[in-house]
Formats: C-alpha cells, sequence, structure tokens
C-alpha cells in the first residue's frame, strides 16, 4: 500500500506541474525510476525482486551537483580535483550541471532493469536479500546498489570507466544506507580492473553478477573490432574465472545476464555488442569449480516483458521488442 501512495503522490505531482506550465511533464530521476519499479512490479515472483522494487522510493535526492569537463579528452571530474587539473595542466574545464537522472541512469539506463538479473538469482538462494553480500561486476550507474543496500545488502560495485570515480565522489554517495530490514546495508565502488584490485574487493560474497559487461562479443568478437571497444580484464577468462570462484562463500552465485541487439546482417555494420553469451565455456566453468545450472539460457520472453512495462517501445524511444531485443544468461554456483 505504502509503494502504491507514493507513485500516486508522484504521479499527482507531475500532473499539477503539467497543469500549470500547459504541458506534459516528463518524470525524471528517483519520480522515472519509482514510477518504472511500479510497472515492473507485476512481473517479479521472488522476495528478492520484490524488495528491490520497493527500495525505489529510498533512493536519496540528488541537488547541486557539479563535474568539470576537459573538452579535449571528454574526461570529467570531481570539484575537489578541477582546481588540481587546471593548475597542473593549465587548462579551463568545463562546469557541467549533474541531473539526478544522470547521477542514476548515467548512459546505460535505469537501475530497474537489474530485476530482472535478480529473479533469476532468487530460486538458488534463500528469498531475502538483508544480511547478503553482492558484487556487482562492471556496475554503470550507483542506482542498483543504492537500492539494494536500502534492502540491507552489502553492495559492492566494480567499474574501469573513470567517470564513476568522479559521478560518486561524494562521502554520502558511499557507505552505511538504513535499512527496514532492521540491518543497515553498505554502498561501496571500486575503481579499477578486477582481479587486480582483488584485495579491495575481497570475498564472502553470495552473489557475483554483471549485466552488459562480460559478452562474448566484447572477447571473441566474430570480425574485426578495435581493441578499444573491448573488454580487456587485465588477465585471462581463465584467471578471471578462479578469481570469482575465489570470492564467492560456498554455494555462492555467479550470474551473467545480458540483454541484446539482432546480430548483424552481413552488409550490416558489426555489433559486436549483439554476441551476449558467455565468454567463459561451460567446461571452463566446471573445471574451475563451479556447479553451472544454465548456460546461454533463453530469456527473450522475460526480458520482453520487463522492456514493454520500462517503456523501450514506446514512441520516444522506438524499440523493436520481438525483432531486435534479446535476452541471455548463464548461472554457475561455487561448490
Amino acid at each position: 500500500m505504502r509503494r502504491i501512495l507514493l507513485c500516486l503522490a508522484i504521479v499527482s505531482t507531475l500532473a499539477t506541474v503539467a497543469l500549470a506550465e500547459d504541458k506534459p511533464a516528463k518524470p525524471e530521476g528517483v519520480d522515472k525510476i519509482c514510477i518504472e519499479a511500479e510497472a515492473v512490479h507485476p512481473l517479479v515472483k521472488s522476495g528478492i525482486a520484490r524488495a528491490f522494487l520497493d527500495a525505489a522510493p529510498k533512493l536519496p535526492r540528488i541537488t547541486d551537483r557539479k563535474l568539470y569537463l576537459d573538452e579535449d579528452t571528454r574526461t570529467y571530474y570531481s570539484p575537489q580535483h578541477q582546481k588540481e587539473i587546471e593548475e597542473q595542466q593549465g587548462i579551463t574545464l568545463v562546469e557541467k550541471d549533474v541531473s539526478e537522472n544522470f547521477f542514476y541512469n548515467t548512459k546505460f539506463g535505469t537501475p530497474i532493469a537489474y530485476v530482472r538479473a535478480l529473479e533469476l538469482y532468487a530460486p538458488h538462494s534463500e528469498d531475502y536479500l538483508a544480511g547478503k553480500r553482492i558484487l556487482d561486476f562492471g556496475y554503470g550507474n550507483i542506482g542498483q546498489l543504492r537500492m539494494l543496500a536500502a534492502c540491507g545488502v552489502d553492495a559492492v560495485g566494480v567499474d574501469v570507466d573513470p567517470l564513476f570515480r568522479e559521478l560518486y565522489s561524494q562521502p554520502e554517495d558511499q557507505g552505511e544506507v538504513p535499512s527496514d530490514s532492521g540491518k543497515p546495508g553498505n554502498v561501496k565502488v571500486i575503481d579499477g580492473r578486477f582481479p587486480e584490485i582483488g584485495d579491495e574487493v575481497g570475498d564472502g560474497y553470495d552473489l557475483i553478477t554483471s549485466k552488459n559487461t562480460l559478452k562474448n562479443g566484447f572477447f571473441h568478437p566474430e570480425r574485426e573490432v578495435p581493441k578499444e571497444r573491448l573488454v580487456d580484464l587485465g588477465v585471462s577468462l581463465e584467471e578471471f574465472a578462479k578469481t570469482i570462484h575465489k570470492a564467492l562463500k560456498p554455494g555462492g552465485v555467479f550470474l551473467i545476464y545480458n540483454i541484446c541487439p539482432a546480430p548483424s546482417k552481413p552488409d550490416e555494420p558489426y555489433k559486436h555488442w549483439a554476441d551476449g553469451r558467455s565468454p567463459f565455456s561451460k567446461e571452463m566453468l566446471e573445471s574451475t569449480g563451479f556447479r553451472v545450472v544454465s548456460y546461454n539460457a533463453n530469456d527473450d520472453k522475460e526480458t520482453r516483458m520487463m522492456a514493454k512495462a520500462l517503456g523501450w517501445a514506446e514512441p520516444d524511444r522506438g524499440m523493436d521488442l520481438e525483432n531486435d531485443l534479446f535476452g541471455t544468461y548463464t548461472i554457475a554456483i561455487k561448490k
């Protein structure tokens, strides 16, 4: 009931703004995430997924944030680093406002899309989040980590994009997060390559997941792709799988969930990101010490249902869900 009332309040506020300005109000930031969570809620069955969606209204509001852009390198810096960079390099950085929408979505879209990975994880775990330790490899934005922490999760994100180091640099962005479970959650984001930063990442994880990062096309493209457009783990896939296995607790889950467009036709430019299969062979995972319970499993129907609820087929997005959206996942459990 509280979730419904919160969403109704958001819709009412937007309608009032629309009437006052005589134009349709477009929800952004936390308001939009809450509406998306409500739209997806009827699709989920697990307590884990429901708890995650119910945490959307707990996302803190973001105001008066700034980043500073080096227009030549397209590199962003936080206010803490602005003067240092300008003095060292003899340049003037351009001030950019950080919207709440960008803070939670960045360039990778809504954190609500992570609910599908959590729904897939639920059958292989006790059906609750509080007290769990979860690592998101290639996290892309902090929204899902904040929502998990609000459920009592120790949530850790790892990424190599220097934007996130600057974007999430305020003291309140990380650390302890209140939770209705009675046990506070925690958010930590780490900049760097894993396993190179393995000591900082630690171990004892219940779930290590990766969405749209560990794609076969990023490691084994079928056509030539510039090196900078591939994923560099810093180690072999075999060594990376061993590091994931070590970081999980016994019975912990390694879950790869990828959303992809249709593969390129022979006469079309190559979309290496359309190959969402696991870059790890089943044999490699098993020899590492995993029990593979799902390998490159088809999730098209469920992914499209989620996408429809999120409005990805609406005119402003124009996505052809039936022909240009595919989902696949791999689940391996540490023996």
